[in-house]
């Protein structure tokens, strides 16, 4: 269903003026702050008001997706020890685990071996301005720690992820159809050159809706934006000091 009603969401949603629903699109990218566990309920209440035909998840490999079968319980105990997920690096699986809850749609991952990313042009280099914003952003990530020497590369292995997301997506959407929905962090879901950009390039008929999630500060370009107040969360340049 592409017509989305929006009434349980509009107060935590930003949309352009008078809009009364969600916009239809074939692809939904649902960014987040990894952490930030308000952002997470947001795109549980937005998995149920879509009702995709797949989930598709950053934080999962195909080989993690495939345990979860159509009758697997999709709550945090029994998700938590079926995907190792302690060991995943990721926040707490009940952050996550009500997003999967919120469909009964497949459960896919969008990690893992990138295979064939050819058409997606990552050979061709950025132009001048944008390869510099990118290496900034890169460093301001890595808290001014990273050699400037090695932020090329950063780049280059950006690119190539939301290349592999775009991927992993549309072969949900050829396998399933539409609407999908991809869970993944706001660098990935930004509309100028993530995976949106990235799918516009390889099925420009497509139909894609970005939501990019913040936390009161200037954010980066998405066609929907929220914010949330910031979880309290230890200095994340502690560790490069």
């Amino acid at each position: 269903m592409y017509l989305v009603s929006f009434l349980a969401v509009a107060s935590i949603l930003s949309f352009p003026a008078g809009a009364q629903t969600l916009p239809p699109a074939d692809v939904y990218v649902l960014g987040e702050i990894h952490d930030n566990p308000d952002h997470h309920v947001a795109q549980a209440q937005l998995v149920a008001q879509i009702d995709p035909e797949a989930v598709v998840f950053e934080q999962l490999t195909d080989e993690q997706a495939d345990r979860i079968g159509p009758d697997t319980p999709r709550d945090a105990q029994v998700l938590g020890e079926l995907l190792d997920w302690a060991e995943s690096g990721w926040p707490d699986i009940a952050m996550y685990a009500p997003i999967m809850a919120a469909s009964d749609a497949p459960i896919l991952g969008a990690s893992g071996s990138p295979g064939d990313l050819s058409m997606y042009g990552l050979d061709e280099p950025l132009p001048p301005e944008q390869q510099a914003a990118r290496e900034q952003l890169q460093a301001d990530a890595h808290c001014g720690a990273l050699p400037e020497r090695l932020l090329p590369d950063f780049v280059k292995r950006q690119r190539a992820t939301d290349a592999l997301f775009a991927s992993r997506t549309l072969s949900a959407f050829d396998r399933y159809g539409g609407p999908v929905v991809l869970i993944a962090g706001n660098g990935h879901a930004r509309t100028d050159w993530g995976v949106p950009a990235a799918i516009a390039r390889v099925r420009p008929e497509l139909r894609v809706v970005a939501l990019i999630q913040g936390e009161g500060q200037e954010i980066m370009p998405g066609d929907i934006t929220r914010h949330a107040a910031p979880p309290t969360r230890e200095d994340p340049c502690a560790a490069f000091r």
